[in-house]
């Protein structure tokens, strides 16, 4: 199964995965699971970074590339299709990345592995 990683989940699995909800670190780490991670998720990392809200060990521009090739995790684009239907979904969640990620799971048929509790307002597959 293809699963979509929100942002924290990809974060604390490399720096605190004794963070992670159990179901989640069990499907992480299920080799017949296919992690996927949003570039909305990359732009949102660069954006920490340089507001100085994110630490990270390296710059992100080296940090993420290198971990997503090593943990074999696939990059999932945005496109205009996901941009577009973000107009579509109620605003239960106001997080700009967070909607699109909803909406890119919602469009791939991915569920999403996530602890924020407003993805359930959502009509997309939570792991979590």
């Amino acid at each position: 199964m293809k699963i979509l990683l929100d942002t924290h989940v990809w974060l604390w699995w490399l720096t605190e995965p004794e963070r992670l909800p159990s179901k989640i670190r069990e499907a992480l780490e299920n080799s017949a699971n296919q992690l996927c991670f949003s570039v909305a998720s990359s732009w949102e990392i660069a954006i920490k970074y340089a507001a100085g809200k994110l630490p990270l060990p390296e710059e992100p521009v080296d940090f993420v590339p290198k971990r997503l090739m090593r943990d074999g995790v696939e990059t999932l684009a945005i496109e205009h299709r996901h941009t577009l239907q973000v107009s579509r979904l109620p605003l239960h969640h106001h997080d700009p990345f967070d909607r699109l990620l909803i909406v890119q799971g919602q469009l791939e048929k991915m569920p999403i592995a996530t602890v924020d509790s407003k993805f359930k307002k959502y009509e997309v597959k939570i792991i979590g």
